[in-house]
C-alpha cells in the first residue's frame, strides 16, 4: 500500500489530548520537542479537548499545539491531524448518545474547520477526521460534508474515527459512486485489552481498500502501562476512572506483558505498541504522554522488534 500524505517519520502518532490540560506551559512544549526532535511527525488533536474539564470549552489542545507549531517555526514538517463532530455548544458528545447529528451539516463542517484551523495557527490540516458516525444521517450527508471540506483546499485527507464496518464501507462506496473525496483513515480504540472496535470485519475493509487505521487508545488511557494493578491504583490519576474498564480483561495480558519485558528488556508500553504496529492495517498508533520520560518509554518500541511467538502470545492473552 503506498504511504498516505498523512502518514510521516517514525510510526507513532503523538496524542494531543494532554495538551493544555495535563501536559501545558514548558512541560508540554519539552513533549513536543523530544517528540521533533526523535523524528516524530505526527500529531493527533481534536476541537472537543479538552471541553471535559470544568472550565474548558474545547479547543485547549489545538491552541497549544499552533502555539508550539508557530513558536518552533516546523509547520511544514509537521502532519497534523484534527477531529470535529463532538464538541455541540461547548459539550463534549459522548459516543453512543444521539448526540448533535446538525455538526455535521456542510456549512457546519467548514465553519469547525476554519476554527480548528485558526486555533492550530495553520492554513491546511493533513488529516481531518469526522470524529463519530451519526448513524441517524444518511451516510451520503457525511460524505458529501467532508468532501466540501476537502473541496476547500484546507484539507489534504479525510477520515473516519469511531465508524463501524459497515458504515465504513458504505461511506467508501458513496464517495466512490458520487466522485467526492473517500476517507483514507480510520481512527478506532484498539489495542491488547480492547479490541471490539477494530474487529476482522473491519480490519479487512481496512486492508482490502487501503485504510490506515490509525488506534486511539493504543495504551488502554494508561492502563497498559502496567501502573495500575492493586486497588489503590485506580483510585488516582486523571485517568482512574477509564482504566477501571479494562482491569478484568486486562490482568492476563499485562501477566504476559511481564514475561516479555523480562525477555526483551522492554518497558510495558513499548511492548503493547510494538504488537500494534504487527496487526492488520496499522502503520502508527496513537499515545499520549504527559511528560519527556513517558514519550522516551512509548518510543521505545521503534527499535523493539518483537517474535513471531511473543506477538501470538499476546494475542492469545485475552481470554
Amino acid at each position: 500500500m503506498t504511504q498516505p500524505s498523512f502518514i510521516a517519520g517514525i510510526p507513532l502518532v503523538l496524542g494531543g489530548n494532554v495538551f493544555g490540560w495535563t501536559a501545558k506551559g514548558d512541560e508540554g512544549f519539552a513533549v513536543l520537542d523530544a517528540f521533533y526532535e526523535a523524528g516524530g511527525r505526527m500529531i493527533d488533536t481534536a476541537d472537543v479537548y479538552s471541553a471535559w474539564i470544568p472550565e474548558h470549552k474545547g479547543g485547549e489542545s489545538e491552541s497549544f499545539i499552533g502555539q508550539w507549531l508557530a513558536c518552533r517555526g516546523v509547520r511544514g514538517d509537521m502532519k497534523i491531524h484534527t477531529k470535529t463532530g463532538m464538541l455541540s455548544r461547548k459539550v463534549p458528545i459522548q459516543i453512543g448518545s444521539d448526540g448533535d447529528p446538525t455538526l455535521y451539516e456542510p456549512d457546519e463542517v467548514l465553519r469547525s474547520l476554519d476554527a480548528s484551523l485558526e486555533r492550530l495557527q495553520t492554513d491546511y490540516l493533513d488529516l481531518y477526521y469526522a470524529h463519530r458516525d451519526y448513524e441517524q444521517l444518511p451516510i451520503g450527508q457525511i460524505v458529501g460534508a467532508f468532501d466540501g471540506a476537502a473541496k476547500s483546499g484546507k484539507v489534504r485527507a479525510i477520515g473516519a474515527s469511531n465508524f463501524k464496518a459497515d458504515r465504513l464501507t458504505a461511506a467508501l462506496d458513496t464517495a466512490d459512486a458520487e466522485g467526492a473525496t473517500p476517507f483514507t483513515a480510520l481512527q478506532n480504540e484498539y489495542n491488547l485489552v480492547a479490541r471490539g472496535a477494530y474487529g476482522p470485519d473491519l480490519q479487512d475493509v481496512c486492508t482490502s481498500r487501503g485504510i490506515a487505521m490509525l488506534p486511539f487508545f493504543g495504551l488502554a488511557a494508561g492502563y497498559l502501562t502496567g501502573k495500575y494493578r492493586k486497588d489503590a491504583d485506580f483510585e488516582q490519576g486523571n485517568r482512574a476512572y477509564r482504566v477501571k474498564d479494562y482491569r478484568d480483561a486486562g490482568e492476563p495480558i499485562l501477566a504476559e506483558m511481564d514475561k516479555i519485558a523480562g525477555e526483551t528488556g522492554a518497558s510495558l508500553p513499548a511492548i503493547a505498541l510494538a504488537w500494534l504496529v504487527r496487526q492488520p492495517g496499522i502503520p502508527a498508533p496513537i499515545a499520549s504522554a504527559r511528560t519527556v520520560e513517558q514519550l522516551e518509554s512509548n518510543l521505545e518500541f521503534t527499535r523493539l522488534d518483537l517474535s513471531d511467538e511473543q506477538v501470538e502470545r499476546l494475542t492469545a492473552a485475552l481470554k
